[in-house]
């Protein structure tokens, strides 16, 4: 199921100039999406609307009736996004939703480098209810890399155990900072503005390329974001 979430945008572009290096043009911009004004050109497996949690504006992503119970995921591709290398900033909310499963974690994260469609994307992402669990295990599991549409979290756990998730500390439901740092095919996670990375991945699977930005919940969520900030270089 798609949905289109309409709305007037109103995207802060601080810089935006474009500089030919060998031959190419490459684009460096760093811009603003606040809740009020973002605007997404689909909204896969759920649906955007704006409201107020813990104090803030958000973009809260629901699940469509029709993906609720399913093994898949809320995508919500910014409008007129477009990035590469550089560094995105925001802040997310996630927990369980009422009714969802005793193993939901309140998956929540951002999706780069993103096809037009959501036909691929890179994720970075947060188990939110993993940060202060009394088991070391999962603990280890608080932080996560996948990229979609072939490198699922199961695939990467079983074929390269410990490489693609780690541990932060986060509550459920509490606003948490995460900054990714891409350049060429390795990517940086870093949680509520630690100076050391919690999650470093060496080897994205998508290559070196270019994409859209996205919202990313698992449809179990409960899912809030706050303003992201992308920079571009």
């Amino acid at each position: 199921m798609i949905r289109s979430f309409g709305g007037a945008i109103a995207i802060l572009i601080l810089a935006s100039t474009r500089h030919v290096a060998g031959g190419q043009a490459t684009l460096q911009s760093r811009f603003l999406i606040r809740p009020d004004s973002a605007r997404f050109s689909q909204v896969l497996n759920g649906r955007a609307s704006v409201v107020d949690y813990r104090g803030r504006r958000a973009v809260k992503l629901t699940a469509t009736p029709e993906a609720l119970g399913k093994d898949v995921d809320i995508l919500a591709i910014l409008a007129d996004s477009r990035f590469h290398n550089g560094t995105i900033e925001l802040d997310v909310a996630g927990a369980p939703r009422a009714g969802a499963a005793a193993d939901a974690r309140g998956f929540i994260g951002l999706a780069f480098r993103t096809g037009d469609k959501g036909e691929w994307s890179e994720v970075m992402y947060i188990r939110p209810t993993n940060g202060r669990a009394n088991d070391q295990l999962r603990r280890n599991h608080s932080v996560q890399y996948i990229s979609h549409p072939d490198y699922t979290w199961n695939r990467l756990r079983q074929e390269s155990p410990g490489v693609y998730e780690s541990y932060a500390d986060m509550e459920p439901g509490v606003w948490t900072k995460m900054k990714i740092v891409v350049s060429g095919t390795t990517a940086r996670l870093y949680v509520n503005g630690a100076a050391q990375p919690s999650l470093i991945v060496n080897d994205l699977k998508h290559g070196d390329g270019a994409g859209r930005v996205a919202l990313w919940a698992q449809v179990d969520t409960d899912a809030y974001f706050s303003a992201i900030n992308v920079e571009n270089q």
